[in-house]
């Protein structure tokens, strides 16, 4: 399976260290470094991306 990655929206420019990038993989979401493709990728049930979402939106309203 060839996934394709998509780079957050709220990545800014070259000096950002806090660039994302998600790919839909067979069993969940990945979530990796954008400047470090090759590095590796974390691996997320939906629940449990649907979940770190929430609690993303959850915290940044504070």
């Amino acid at each position: 399976m060839i996934v394709q990655w998509r780079k957050s929206t709220h990545s800014g420019g070259v000096d950002d260290k806090a660039c994302v990038e998600l790919g839909r993989l067979a069993r969940g979401v990945g979530v990796r470094d954008s400047k470090d493709p090759g590095g590796g990728y974390l691996t997320l049930s939906g629940a449990q991306f649907t979940n770190l979402i929430a609690r993303l939106k959850q915290d940044s309203a504070r």
